[in-house]
């Protein structure tokens, strides 16, 4: 987790310390008294969403007012959201009882999968409870009051400024710098109050901290949708009466068609294999474990494969049978 942006060291010429200096990436600004603007005051949408009677309580990976927020709202309506600065932190809060659920986002159409993720699901004793599908749009932010003009430097997640290359590009004068989240860029620029500073995030986070949206709808393909899990406890978690899709990981035997003689079990009960991925055995070079989404004609069907598939996996995991994400949700 990176660490907090600190003042500059005050100038020791300074006696009065008149100027303020905040270091922001690798530039450093220097701002006289009064540039300052006080914080604002969160209006009313954003107190509501605050103060919100509690729900079920989810973990999330990144600062309220980010996508994987939002995500757990589309899930969840009445989530109380329990930020977290990394991913492990997230299933050890699962584990452990701390909270009651976590949203993750697993795969994105434009980046790929979040292997991190899958690897956690894995070595956690968890089950995918519910997906969903959020429509992914960018904008760029900036305190209240702020020009396009004045913005000289972009914070925000690698993955979102590489979703943004375009418009970055149509605007030189714009140096990006990677931080550890959408939404922590947002805020961050908020509380330091820099009006040539900018976050590219979404319309929540610019709403939850009282920013202002400069530029909508920045991303350079408008089809960036990404796939979330609730992911449960799994003693607790629950499959729908309707449940149509099953996600499983294995491994099998280092032989000549055994992957192939797994897949064909799944191909003769009339499953469709919508992803299959393979993932490195951490200690084990050259050995690989396998994902694979399924889509069920029935929801007995997931016992059936995983029945069919056991003779030929040296390991063998449900990570959960849910049901499918239909059309990607979209908040804004």
């Amino acid at each position: 987790m990176p660490q907090p942006i600190a003042p500059v060291p005050a100038d020791p010429n300074d006696k009065d310390n008149s100027t303020l200096r905040l270091w922001y990436g690798a530039n450093g600004r220097t701002s006289q008294p009064g540039t300052r603007q006080p914080a604002p005051t969160p209006n009313e949408s954003t107190k509501n969403e605050k103060e919100a009677p509690a729900g079920m309580k989810i973990a999330i990976q990144g600062e309220p007012g980010s996508f994987s927020h939002e995500a757990a709202l589309n899930l969840v309506a009445d989530a109380a959201i329990v930020p977290c600065a990394i991913s492990v932190e997230v299933f050890a809060a699962l584990c452990e009882g701390r909270v009651d659920a976590a949203v993750i986002p697993i795969e994105n159409s434009l980046a790929g999968s979040v292997s991190e993720h899958f690897d956690l699901l894995l070595s956690n004793d968890v089950q995918v409870e519910q997906e969903t599908l959020l429509r992914i749009r960018h904008n760029l932010i900036g305190i209240s009051g702020t020009e396009i003009a004045e913005i000289d430097r972009v914070f925000s997640h690698p993955v979102a400024l590489a979703q943004c290359r375009r418009f970055l590009a149509d605007h030189p004068r714009m140096e990006s710098f990677a931080f550890y989240d959408t939404a922590g860029s947002v805020k961050q620029l908020v509380s330091l109050r820099d009006r040539h500073a900018a976050a590219i995030a979404s319309a929540a986070a610019a709403r939850y901290y009282g920013a202002q949206i400069l530029a909508a709808n920045i991303e350079d393909n408008p089809e960036n949708y990404t796939r979330f899990f609730l992911v449960r406890r799994g003693p607790e978690a629950k499959t729908a009466p309707d449940a149509n899709k099953l996600s499983l990981a294995f491994s099998v035997e280092n032989r000549p068609g055994s992957l192939v003689a797994a897949l064909q079990e799944l191909s003769t009960l009339g499953t469709n294999l919508t992803k299959i991925e393979s993932r490195p055995v951490h200690g084990k070079p050259w050995e690989y474990i396998f994902y694979v989404d399924c889509q069920l004609n029935k929801p007995n069907e997931a016992a059936k494969a995983i029945a069919a598939l056991k003779p030929h996996c040296a390991m063998l995991k449900s990570l959960g049978c849910y049901r499918e994400a239909g059309k990607a949700k979209d908040r804004d």
